[in-house]
């Protein structure tokens, strides 16, 4: 398990692709708090946010119910910043930019639409190119708001699926994306302090 930060209020782990959120990968972590702090029992955990199977990277548990509400009503208010690492297909032209779209979540997919859709949400992210190769380019991310596959959906849109993401788009296809969960920045829910998890 690749704890990342923990207290007796949080723990941040980083997922690697290939295992859902919920259930296999926070069973795994319960069972690290019961076996790491003899927990009689069963000990409260809850995902805060989810990660993709394909994508690996920061998920965050609430350990109480307390942090969790805070922590919820947090991502609501957008009041928890979350930074991306991507590889895409392609040489993207501008060295940054900050992508607007209109989503709509359908089975399993997130598509296009229009402002005047009334099931689309609006999606807002923001890169930066880090690199370039002869094909791809890496991206760091900022998400402005937590739609369903948005960074997915969004690249694609521009013309640079993620490489391995068939589903968005790309010609590559392999059991995880080159996307990756790396930062998150928020005020903890009970000491108030800025914690920053890398």
């Amino acid at each position: 398990m690749d704890v990342l930060f923990v207290d007796n209020h949080l723990l941040a782990v980083r997922k690697p692709a290939g295992i859902a959120t919920q259930p296999e990968f926070e069973e795994m972590a319960k069972q690290w708090i019961e076996k790491t702090y003899k927990k009689p029992g069963r000990a409260f955990l809850e995902p805060v946010h989810r990660l993709d199977k394909p994508v690996s990277g920061i998920v965050l548990f609430a350990r109480t119910s307390k942090a969790l509400s805070r922590l919820h009503a947090m991502m609501r208010e957008r009041k928890i910043a979350k930074t991306y690492r991507a590889e895409v297909e392609g040489v993207v032209s501008k060295s940054e930019d900050t992508l607007e779209h209109y989503l709509v979540h359908d089975e399993f997919h997130a598509r296009v639409s229009t402002a005047a859709d009334a099931q689309a949400k609006k999606a807002v992210l923001s890169y930066q190119v880090l690199k370039t190769a002869k094909h791809t380019s890496v991206l760091e991310i900022t998400l402005h708001t937590g739609r369903y596959h948005q960074i997915r959906a969004q690249l694609s849109a521009i013309g640079h699926p993620i490489v391995g993401d068939d589903k968005y788009g790309s010609r590559s296809r392999g059991p995880a994306l080159a996307l990756e969960h790396v930062k998150m920045e928020f005020i903890h829910p009970v000491t108030l302090k800025v914690l920053t998890i890398d």
